[in-house]
């Protein structure tokens, strides 16, 4: 494994050799704690009766109250665990003491979280951070969560999360950094650097985990844990790709995904699992199912029963099993019985002795006092780069009149139950955050010296407070009503099928557009939304996401002109759910879509989107001048001209896209192939050049082979996959 010395990998091979089968199995077994008391029915259905009603939170907490905390330390002293997850420092150190002294083979343990989009400090989530079009930006997010993290016994993040996602429907895209392979493969590349490259310090680095490998962003109808199927090329040339720039960066570790995948679920797919991952692309590190993923292969109906899930998991390569204790109870006998080999075990306990050695959990298996306290109080570093992620990922769609920038001195009504809550900033899959740190919108306005009320008014749920409706119209000059959705509304196991915005918001937003006031509408959402009645009816519309604990702060300085904003779309937002899945870099078809009546549109809907991926407005405005393609050797340059025409200064992100006009398979009508950043002064030009290698002009056909093929190629550059100028080329390879 790259990063370790001889000696280490000489001590894996030694202790690999010393081991039991018992012992080896217990390396591939991840546990979490469980929670034990006076419940009638299992935890798990606990949890479930509070999700759908049955029982309240309050009675929850009443029966949690009574619970005890089941951290499984005689399994660890026998040598049955290799990984757990705790958020807790101190227990951590406690159970690895354990390990690394109570056991015949003192081998420490691996502790591992969901860390998505920050630890203490949490960060914008992936579909907002992936606009910002920074990748410099995702290598320090990422680098202060592993040091936060480490800090506290976690050294193990179960991120990045890089499924390219293309249907709004499905909750989990607000985890992910959009629909374009090229996009989410950039972020892949730096999540990677930022979490695993500082080794500068013991506890500044940690083993990411890649999710979910693959093709899980493509579940039929955007529902959960849905089924996949896609065309062999689809696959490598979409969604394979991420994880291929992942593992080039060095992950140590993948999880498998629930879905299936052309009819075999990734958790017991060796095609995916050893043939591409290891073998193809050569991750060194191992694969862990994601929860309970072997035993719901029975459900899938391709196992018999949970001991046949996990032989098949096993030889596919899969090396750690998540939540079930299936390898636990049933692999043992399966490797004494010849269905599995002691070939296919030791490869994947020498991979999972691999990551602990090169995290350096052999010399340094505790957490010291200092470190545990250390982010206790943030680090105005952390802060400073968490408000300019906020900063960055906000996305101007609409601005009429140029009712943006506000003056600090305009009387202003800010609307919404979102505005005050500092529950709601965090974005799905926020654990270690303390309300504390968070900094709502109605904070971030107090912070700004802003001449403002709040009236609350409502929210995504519940009814309308019709006097404060009154009050907020009364009140203001502008009013900026801050919509959207709860945090629990996007996520996991939260696909909506109807992707306007919920509740009554939208009869709030009629009300207050009665007044015949300016209405500045700010949505914290985790998808992107179906929003044509608001982009026909209001004149200001402002994307900002799930912004993290400093989202108060980065939205009042957009909204008073303090930042101009420079965030683009990592996906396509439609006009209405029913055009989803939608997205730009779709093939042509051979009816491509236009206003006639026998082309690929919807009757009620035509065929365009409502915001194209890329898209982006500024307090400024640019033009687009004197486009040039040179060809060489190797590569394909292409500049344009650029120049602030407006009053304001501002980055623009300009944006280079290809299409391969006559291939010998439908290719998309354009793909995103590199972009550049460029601060520019009012009046100021400034030339911006993009190189593409020619190497990466290719694609692969349903063979799974790579393809370059000389032809006819269109070229375009602008600020968005809608808006470009372009020019046309024969290249030969």
């Amino acid at each position: 494994m790259k990063g370790l010395t001889e000696a280490q990998e000489k001590r894996i091979q030694e202790l690999l050799n010393e081991m039991t089968l018992e012992e080896k199995i217990g390396q591939m077994n991840l546990k979490s704690m469980s929670i034990v008391g006076g419940f009638d029915v299992p935890f798990e259905e606990l949890i479930e009766m509070m999700a759908d009603g049955r029982i309240t939170a309050e009675e929850f907490g009443r029966l949690m109250s009574t619970a005890e905390q089941d951290y499984h330390e005689d399994d660890i002293r026998a040598g049955k665990v290799g990984a757990l997850m705790v958020d807790d420092p101190v227990k951590g150190n406690e159970l690895q003491k354990i390990a690394v002294e109570e056991t015949r083979l003192g081998i420490p343990l691996l502790f591992g979280l969901d860390v998505i989009h920050g630890y203490r400090t949490v960060f914008p989530i992936a579909i907002a951070e992936a606009g910002s079009f920074e990748p410099a930006l995702f290598e320090k997010t990422a680098s202060m969560a592993a040091r936060e993290s480490r800090s506290r016994g976690i050294n193990w993040h179960f991120a990045p999360m890089i499924d390219v996602a293309r249907d709004a429907r499905w909750g989990r895209v607000s985890e992910g950094p959009g629909e374009d392979p090229y996009l989410v493969s950039t972020f892949a590349r730096h999540k990677i650097r930022g979490l695993q490259n500082d080794h500068s310090a013991p506890d500044s680095y940690i083993a990411a985990c890649l999710k979910h490998y693959v093709a899980y962003g493509a579940c039929e109808s955007g529902r959960d844990y849905n089924t996949t199927g896609m065309a062999r090329s689809l696959l490598h040339n979409a969604y394979l790709p991420p994880f291929q720039a992942a593992v080039e960066e060095g992950a140590m570790s993948a999880m498998a995904s629930f879905n299936d995948l052309n009819g075999i679920p990734c958790t017991v797919n060796s095609f995916t699992l050893r043939e591409m991952l290891k073998e193809t692309f050569g991750l060194e590190g191992f694969v862990v199912s994601d929860a309970n993923g072997i035993k719901e292969c029975v459900n899938h109906g391709i196992a018999e029963d949970e001991a046949d899930a996990g032989v098949q998991a096993a030889k596919a390569g899969l090396d750690m099993d998540m939540g079930t204790d299936i390898y636990s109870k049933y692999l043992a006998e399966k490797v004494e019985s010849g269905e599995v080999s002691m070939e296919v075990i030791d490869e994947a306990v020498k991979r999972i002795l691999g990551v602990k050695m090169w995290l350096g959990l052999f010399d340094r298996p505790y957490v010291t006092e200092e470190a545990m306290s250390r982010y206790e109080v943030l680090p105005q570093e952390h802060l400073d780069i968490a408000l300019e992620a906020g900063k960055k990922s906000i996305v101007l769609l609409k601005n009429e009149n140029d009712i943006l920038p506000l003056k600090k001195d305009t009387k202003v009504s800010l609307v919404g139950t979102l505005a005050g809550s500092k529950d709601e900033v965090v974005g799905a899959w926020s654990i270690s955050w303390r309300k504390d740190d968070c900094v709502s919108i109605l904070d971030g306005m107090e912070n700004a010296g802003a001449n403002f009320e709040y009236y609350p008014c409502g929210g995504p749920e519940g009814d309308l407070n019709e006097e404060e409706i009154e009050k907020a119209i009364a009140g203001g000059d502008v009013i900026v009503a801050v919509v959207g959705e709860l945090v629990s509304m996007s996520g996991e196991a939260s696909s909506r099928a109807d992707i306007t915005l919920p509740g009554r918001q939208k009869e709030l937003l009629t009300k207050l557009l009665a007044s015949g006031k300016p209405v500045v509408a700010v949505f914290m959402n985790g998808r992107p939304l179906a929003l044509e009645w608001e982009n026909e009816n209001l004149p200001v519309l402002v994307e900002a996401w799930h912004l993290g604990v400093q989202m108060g702060n980065a939205v009042a300085s957009v909204l008073y002109g303090d930042t101009n904003p420079s965030g683009r779309l990592a996906s396509t937002f439609p006009k209405v759910t029913g055009q989803c899945p939608i997205y730009y870099n779709h093939p042509n078809t051979g009816r491509p879509g236009s206003k006639s009546k026998f082309t690929s549109r919807y009757l009620d809907a035509g065929f365009e989107p409502l915001y194209p991926f890329g898209y982006g407005l500024s307090y400024t405005t640019y033009e687009y001048s004197n486009m040039q393609v040179e060809e060489t050797d190797t590569q394909v340059i292409a500049s344009v001209d650029v120049e602030n025409t407006g009053k304001a200064a501002g980055d623009e992100t300009v944006q280079l896209y290809m299409r391969d006009v006559t291939a010998s398979i439908v290719r998309p009508v354009k793909e995103l192939k590199g972009f550049a950043k460029v601060t520019l002064n009012p009046g100021e030009k400034k030339t911006v050049a993009i190189s593409l290698d020619k190497a990466n002009m290719g694609f692969f056909d349903d063979d799974r082979n790579y393809r370059l093929e000389s032809g006819k190629f269109q070229i375009f550059l602008g600020a968005n996959s809608r808006d470009c100028q372009m020019t046309e080329m024969n290249i030969q390879f």
